[in-house]
């Protein structure tokens, strides 16, 4: 039986091709470092198709299913190492009068898998609640989403306020609605288009080459 190639089987979306082939290299001793490595090479990869048109949301939150379906199975050889692997703290959050979910989980689990740890603080989440994760964690990201215009205006005070507490993290905002000037008029760091955009800006942001 030939030996599955992670990498392409992540990007065309083959989750029991992926499941199996990170079972196989787990049986064969590969470092679960390793393993994740190749399943976000594969994620790349995906990037790379939806960037060009070719893949849709619906293939990016079936790509996202699939990493996270493989990467629980390195979960306790991963867990191992403890959060000293990872190259930054993000912390993620919907603001508040939007229940929107499906962005913040996709850019968590791609974060996640680019080695940062991800403090996911929920949808609908009060300005409190975003100043207290930011005082707790330290973060060097604090990443905002909406998909509500209507939320345009909590965001704005969202940011103000977490601005004000004088931490050095680089804030984010992103969401269907959400473009280039909307982050200019919240006084926000950056925009991201898509998940990939905000593994590039959080390793800017972490001094991650």
């Amino acid at each position: 039986m030939a030996k599955v190639d992670l990498v392409k089987a992540v990007t065309e979306l083959e989750e029991d091709l992926v499941i199996q082939g990170v079972n196989e290299q787990l049986a064969a001793g590969v470092q679960a470092v390793e393993i994740l490595g190749q399943l976000q090479a594969g994620m790349e990869g995906v990037g790379k198709l939806y960037e060009a048109g070719d893949y849709y949301l619906s293939e990016l939150i079936m790509s996202a299913e699939v990493f996270s379906n493989a990467a629980a199975l390195l979960g306790s050889a991963l867990a191992a190492g403890g959060d000293k692997k990872a190259i930054g703290t993000v912390i993620l959050g919907t603001v508040k009068d939007d229940i929107h979910d499906i962005g913040k989980n996709i850019v968590s689990t791609i974060l996640s898998c680019n080695g940062f740890k991800v403090v996911d603080i929920g949808v609908d989440a009060p300005i409190e609640t975003f100043i207290e994760a930011v005082k707790n964690h330290n973060p060097d990201v604090v990443g905002m989403f909406c998909l509500l215009t209507t939320a345009f205006d909590v965001m704005k005070e969202t940011v103000a306020a977490v601005k004000a507490t004088g931490t050095k993290a680089t804030v984010l905002v992103g969401g269907g609605p959400v473009d280039e000037n909307v982050a200019k008029w919240c006084s926000a760091d950056g925009y991201c288009k898509n998940a990939y955009d905000a593994v590039e800006m959080s390793k800017k942001a972490s001094g991650v080459n």
